[in-house]
């Protein structure tokens, strides 16, 4: 009976009186259902209440933890043409071997003699200051030979000063003298023409007193007129010694700016001399950069230019070389929310790309296929990635890395926190809370299984 119509026949039947209507009333159910619901219902809530080890998962890859472990690109510092190379793809070279020989490019320095020449050169400037250094010793030679000069024509000419003045003083003595004469003579010839009127003395007599007074009156204009022409040379010889000042002092003047001339002259040459030298230098450090070396030891992994002749630029890189032996590591990118919960000397789990393990992340101890790691550095600033880079290295007290692990390749990172319940990392990844701050001491406990290795 569907029910479907209106008119529906369910009310005038009476279902007791026929077995199949009770029969289809007593539904089955299945204990057998039940009793899986509720042991998972059980085994659910019991679940809640395992501990859980918080963590924190981060990507990255390895690398090397010293930056000249990394790829090395060989550039040539100066642009030349390649003239022959010494190693191929995949050869094993040491620090120092000879990779490839380049050649000369440049227009100004293709002059085979271009050494001999700039050796020339700071010679010739060499001597030209020599040259300039000994001119400006004659000339401070000369210099100390005018101020001595000086020195003694100022003392002749103060020695005449006190040779006329010597004399200046005999003429004054001849003077007093000269005019004592004069007296006589004047007193004297009045006598003798107060003798005369009286007849007592001739014309003669009187004549020849007049004569002596003549001769005194002479003798001292003579005298007057010495001492007169002694003091004006004198005044010449006292201006004279301003003259041999004046004159001296041009002399030394002129040597003096003859010999800053000189000097400035010397300066330049030595300026032009170092520039030479300098020249020759690069020209040096230059020709000892044809041939290209390796910084390192290692492989050679690819060349950037091909063939013999073709030219490469200064800076440019020429090839790469892989290490032989490095140090590798593992960048990690850590989420800004974790970082607080990260120092330095923290260890952590990791899983390498293409290793294969087995990782159950709130249980550590059952995990398999992971390797120890120590967190060595955590940047300052953000990646661009809009992460915080952190660097890993090998734990040396933990089960050492597999050698198949490559530079380049990827590696995931597990740094254990807190252990905490189930419920409570449920809730906590639900809510967005960061996790828990733990004690180094409970890393002790973390035990892993490694997956087995070929003893070398």
């Amino acid at each position: 009976m569907l029910n479907i119509s209106l008119n529906s026949v369910g009310l005038k039947i009476d279902t007791s009186k026929y077995s199949s209507f009770q029969r289809l009333k007593k539904r089955s159910v299945s204990k057998l259902l039940l009793k899986i619901l509720i042991v998972s219902g059980v085994l659910a809530i019991a679940s809640l209440f395992l501990p859980w080890r918080q963590n924190i998962r981060a990507k990255g890859y390895v690398t090397t933890q010293n930056p000249y472990d990394r790829p090395q690109n060989v550039m040539s510092v100066i642009s030349g043409k390649i003239e022959e190379w010494k190693v191929k793809e995949g050869d094993l070279v040491k620090i120092g071997d000879t990779l490839a020989i380049l050649s000369e490019v440049k227009e100004e320095y293709m002059d085979p003699d271009l050494i001999q020449q700039t050796y020339k050169q700071v010679n010739a400037k060499n001597n030209a200051a020599n040259a300039y250094l000994q001119k400006i010793e004659n000339l401070n030679q000369e210099y100390q030979i005018t101020e001595r000069d000086q020195v003694i024509k100022l003392s002749q000419n103060e020695l005449k000063i006190q040779q006329v003045n010597l004399k200046i003083k005999a003429g004054q003595l001849e003077l007093e003298a000269a005019n004592t004469k004069l007296a006589n003579a004047i007193n004297q010839l009045s006598r003798i023409e107060t003798l005369y009127e009286k007849g007592i003395k001739s014309l003669t007599d009187k004549e020849q007193y007049q004569l002596k007074l003549n001769q005194a009156a002479a003798k001292e204009s003579y005298w007057i007129n010495t001492i007169s022409a002694r003091e004006t040379e004198v005044n010449e010889l006292e201006q004279n010694n301003q003259a041999i000042i004046n004159q001296y002092q041009n002399k030394l003047a002129k040597l003096k700016s003859s010999i800053e001339s000189t000097r400035s002259e010397y300066y330049n040459s030595i300026g032009e001399q170092e520039k030479l030298k300098s020249k020759l230098n690069k020209i040096k450090r230059r020709s000892e950069q044809f041939v290209i070396l390796s910084p390192i030891t290692g492989t050679i992994t690819k060349t950037k230019k091909n063939g013999i002749g073709e030219i490469i630029k200064e800076g440019e890189s020429l090839t790469t070389i892989v290490p032989q032996k490095f140090t590798r590591a593992v960048e990690l990118y850590v989420s800004p929310i974790d970082v607080p919960l990260l120092k330095t000397g923290k260890k952590l789990r990791l899983l390498f790309d293409g290793w294969p393990a087995i990782v159950f992340s709130g249980w550590p101890n059952s995990s398999y296929g992971t390797f120890g790691g120590v967190l060595t550095a955590i940047d300052n600033d953000i990646s661009e990635n809009g992460k915080y880079r952190v660097l890993v290295t090998e734990d040396l007290d933990d089960s050492p890395w597999p050698d198949e692990v490559r530079v380049g390749g990827g590696a995931n990172g597990i740094i254990l926190l807190n252990k905490v319940p189930v419920y409570y990392e449920l809730w906590r990844q639900m809510n967005g809370f960061p996790a828990d701050y733990y004690t180094a001491n409970e890393e002790k406990n973390i035990k892993t299984k490694v997956p087995f290795r070929k003893v070398k």
